[in-house]
Order: structure tokens, then C-alpha cells, then sequence
């Protein structure tokens, strides 16, 4: 099978690039020919193929400033020509049975599933976030968790001022989201992958295309990855640093941990300065800040840990931080929104903590390190259920379902007319 995996960026910026590259992986292994559409950038993995035909880099978070740039984000952001037109392109040459895409929003728009419907090529779509729910991605209002635009649609979102308290900033998602449905931009879609039950029934309550959803666990590969063997260690933090992901959070409940338990943190990202300069302010000499690590490097240090923080005050979806924890064999403290309490079983292989609260997130890491060998056996079960749940075979098995019920769909009909001779079964 030929598979065109399609992203706004192509390196290991989060959760969503860290699943689109293992899950290429995982394909390739299995014979599979992968290719990659997204936009340029200079993070992105080196020797692109079809780079060429990538639409130009765009800069969205701090926006662009002057009203001709802005403008030309906006539009960009509603349709995006050049994205359709590099994507026919890279169509026309790979040839893909199937359209994979992934976080399509702003940068590339959902021109590109126009791009594969004129081709013909059935598209599956795994959502990360809540984007086609929720105006601003993240269920939240001002930092604070919001779902009203889950059924009371994308304009509320203007009405609310939610991004960042803006009218023009919220203005423009709101009318973005609303457009599109108008426009049944997403109808080319015939399934969509939602990695947590969570997630799947916001789109429900949203009326998201509810008879095309597929709920399917992320995967995780534990080939040449060892669990922790012995007790102890300190806390680590591993992901984006933004501040939905609640690491202030951590960094001040690092002040109440007990003399001598380490902080590290992993990862980059916008709020990075800002976490610096609390780290010295609430718990000097604490924290230390790594920046992004390659999967090597991050699972040696989330070996060497005695458990793993997830302080996010956002609905998180099926965080790749904590399987990863969990195939390390290291326990997790995390929050209780979003698909968190789905992973993780108080008190069996980590702990569920109020959001937004250092005190409870600080008592629950002193417990849980505060008795190695309980700490340990947590990791393990942890890794048990990884074993259980989460296998790659499995995982890549449910994918080819869906590829193939989608090309028997409706909407990728199409691609039995067009398909080069042989399309369908390589």
C-alpha cells in the first residue's frame, strides 16, 4: 500500500508529529511505501522528497504583523491555494491508495482535501485536537475550559472573545470554522481517527461527522525499549511547553517537593522563557530545562525518573507522553480532563490530580516517589497494559480497516476510476 501522510509540520514538534512519524515507521516496516506532504520549515526531517512542492512557511504564533501580511495569513488560513496545487502535485507523481492526513488546519487548510478528491484518493483524517469543534483547537476560553462552541457552534467563539480575549483574533477563527462548515469543506473525509473515547464524543455532542468516526488507540512500539529496572529517581515533565500543558503548574509544585527530588523538564516551546524565570523565582536550582530530545535521549532520562508529570489544563486527547512513560515502566501523575483518566489508573500505574492545583499535583509526586518499590510496580503494570493495549500490530491492523472502508465510501468512491492499474492492493 501506497500511503501519503499529510501534516503542517514535519518534525517532532508534539504529540501529533510524534504519532505521524512512528506511524510511517510502523508502516514502512510492514512493507508499505510512505510519503510526506506538509508545509516547508526549517525543523522539518531532512531530505524531503516533495519539499518542492510544499507551500511556503508561515509563521502564525506570535501572528504576523502588518495589516498585508495578517490579511494574507487569514486567507491562507480560510483556502489555501498553493496547498492544493503542491498536494495535486505530489498525488499525481506518488500515486497513493490512501490520503492520511493529520493537523491540516491554518497553515494548509482543508484546500487539500479538495486536492485528493479531484484526484479521487480516499482521505482519512486523525484528529489530535478539537479543532473541528471548537474554533481554537483546545476547549478552552482565556486558559479556562469552555465547550460552548461544542453545541453551540463556531460564531459563539467571536461572541466570547476566547482567543486570548481578541474580537479580530477570535473573529477570524470563528469565522474559519463556520465557512468551512458551510461549505462541507471536510465532506471528502471518510473517516475520522480519534485516538481517545474523550475526544470522539465531543465530536458526537458537536455533530462532527458522527457516523464517520473510528475511536482507535495510539500505538506503541517497545522493540529495543527497556523498561525501568530499578526504584528511584526524580520527576520528568516530557512535551511542548505551552501553556496548556500546565508545566507552571509543575514548576511551582516543585517548590513543595521534598528536599533533593529533581525536575526535569523536556521539550520546547513558546512559554519556555516564562517557565525559566518562574523556576528561578518559586524553586531555584529545582528545575532543569533540557529542551526537545531525540527518542533516544528522552527515554533514558524518563527511565532514570521515578515518575512522570502531566500537569495540562487542557482536555488533553491520548497523550504520547504517558504511553511512553508507561513503556518505560515509570508511573504517571496526571490531571483529570480530557482522555488523562482514560490512561491512567489511580493508584495501579500512577495517580489522576485536580488541574491547576500545585498542592495536590506536588502530594501526589511525594507519594508516589516517596515509596520506590510501590513506584515501581506501578511502572510495570503500566507497561503490562502497554503490552495489552497498545500493540503495534494491532494498531496497524485497525488502520488498514479503515483505509480500506474508506475506499469503499462514499466519499472516496471516486478513486476506483482514477486509480492507476493495481492501485488498490499495493
Amino acid at each position: 500500500m501506497r500511503v501519503l501522510h499529510v501534516n503542517k509540520f514535519l518534525y517532532r514538534r508534539g504529540g501529533a508529529e510524534g504519532y505521524l512519524l512512528d506511524v510511517a515507521d510502523l508502516q514502512r516496516a510492514a512493507g508499505d511505501e510512505v510519503a510526506y506532504f506538509g508545509m516547508r520549515h526549517p525543523d522539518n526531517e531532512p531530505g524531503l522528497p516533495y519539499e518542492r512542492h510544499f507551500p511556503p512557511y508561515l509563521e502564525l504564533d506570535p501572528a504576523p504583523r502588518g495589516l498585508r501580511p495578517r490579511t494574507a495569513a487569514a486567507a491562507r488560513m480560510v483556502w489555501s491555494p498553493a496547498s492544493r496545487r503542491g498536494l495535486a502535485r505530489v498525488i499525481d507523481d506518488f500515486r497513493p491508495d490512501v490520503v492520511h492526513l493529520h493537523n491540516i488546519y491554518h497553515q494548509l487548510s482543508p484546500s487539500v482535501l479538495a486536492a485528493a478528491r479531484s484526484a479521487g484518493v480516499p482521505c482519512v483524517l486523525t484528529m489530535h485536537d478539537y479543532k473541528l469543534a471548537c474554533p481554537s483547537y483546545q476547549l478552552l476560553d482565556r486558559g479556562g475550559i469552555c465547550d460552548a462552541c461544542v453545541t453551540g457552534g463556531p460564531l459563539t467563539a467571536a461572541r466570547r472573545r476566547c482567543k486570548d480575549g481578541s474580537l479580530a483574533a477570535s473573529g477570524l477563527l470563528a469565522v474559519e470554522s463556520w465557512l468551512h462548515r458551510r461549505l462541507r469543506a471536510y465532506d471528502p473525509v471518510a473517516a475520522f481517527v480519534s485516538p481517545s473515547r474523550f475526544l470522539a464524543d465531543v465530536m458526537r455532542r458537536a455533530g462532527v461527522y458522527p457516523d464517520r468516526l473510528r475511536v482507535v488507540n495510539h500505538f506503541v512500539d517497545l522493540t529495543g525499549l527497556p523498561a525501568k529496572s530499578t526504584p528511584g529517581g526524580g520527576v520528568v515533565y516530557a512535551g511542548r511547553l505551552a501553556a496548556e500543558k500546565g508545566v507552571d503548574t509543575l514548576v511551582e509544585a516543585a517548590a513543595a517537593l521534598p528536599p533533593g527530588v529533581p525536575v526535569d523538564v523536556a521539550g520546547d516551546g513558546p512559554v519556555r522563557p516564562m517557565l525559566e524565570e518562574l523556576a528561578r523565582r518559586v524553586a531555584p536550582g529545582r528545575v532543569r530545562f533540557h529542551g526537545r530530545l531525540d527518542k533516544a535521549r528522552l527515554h533514558e532520562l524518563v527511565r532514570a525518573a521515578g515518575v512522570v508529570a502531566v500537569p495540562s489544563r487542557w482536555h488533553e486527547n491520548q497523550p504520547l507522553s504517558v504511553l511512553e512513560a508507561f513503556a518505560c515502566g515509570v508511573p504517571v501523575v496526571g490531571t483529570d480532563l480530557g482522555g488523562l483518566p482514560e490512561l491512567v489508573e489511580p493508584g495501579v500505574d500512577g495517580e489522576i490530580v485536580p488541574a491547576d492545583d500545585p498542592a495536590a499535583l506536588a502530594a501526589a509526586l511525594t507519594s508516589v516517589l516517596a515509596d520506590p518499590d510501590r513506584a515501581l510496580a506501578m511502572g510495570r503494570a503500566g507497561r503490562q497494559r502497554i503490552e495489552r493495549d497498545f500493540p503495534p500490530a494491532a494498531h496497524l491492523r485497525r488502520l488498514r480497516e479503515i483505509y480500506a472502508g474508506a475506499a469503499g465510501s462514499p466519499a472516496g468512491a471516486g478513486r476506483a476510476a482514477t486509480a492507476p492499474a493495481g492501485g488498490g492492493g499495493r
